[in-house]
């Protein structure tokens, strides 16, 4: 028995950007804000809220496992069989702030979630960045 069946893939996305963390905090929990850069949503920042992320391909079942205003924010991220974590790090820097994601728990043998993440998140990042350029 190998050890491999445990292993999982995570999939980072990280960027600095020209914002301060308070302003990327509301892009990241303001359901209207959500909506225009990742998808139609009923979240709230709070421990234990459980939401829908919905798409026009499907839906994404998630639970708030984490909020740390204007630092982190992670939560359970469920659609097609996969069970991962979404982890948002905010890390204030001289010019802005450094926007980490990690989508963790991809198993091995889930390659199509895990590629369709990879090829995913940094076009929700692009559009997140168009968010905030227009927000004040």
């Amino acid at each position: 028995m190998s050890e491999e069946s445990t292993e999982t893939l995570s999939v980072v996305v990280e960027r600095e950007v020209p914002h301060p963390p308070e302003k990327i905090w509301r892009a990241l929990t303001q359901p209207q804000l959500i909506d225009e850069w990742l998808m139609k949503n009923d979240f709230k920042p709070v421990v234990d809220h459980r939401f829908n992320l919905r798409a026009d391909w499907g839906a994404v079942d998630c639970r708030v496992l984490a909020v740390e205003p204007n630092k982190t924010l992670s939560y359970t991220w469920a659609a097609y069989g996969l069970e991962s974590v979404v982890t948002w790090t905010l890390t204030p820097t001289s010019t802005g702030t450094n926007v980490r994601m990690e989508q963790s728990g991809f198993r091995p043998d889930q390659q199509q979630a895990y590629q369709g993440a990879k090829g995913g998140w940094p076009q929700f990042f692009t559009a997140l960045e168009q968010v905030l350029a227009r927000i004040d």
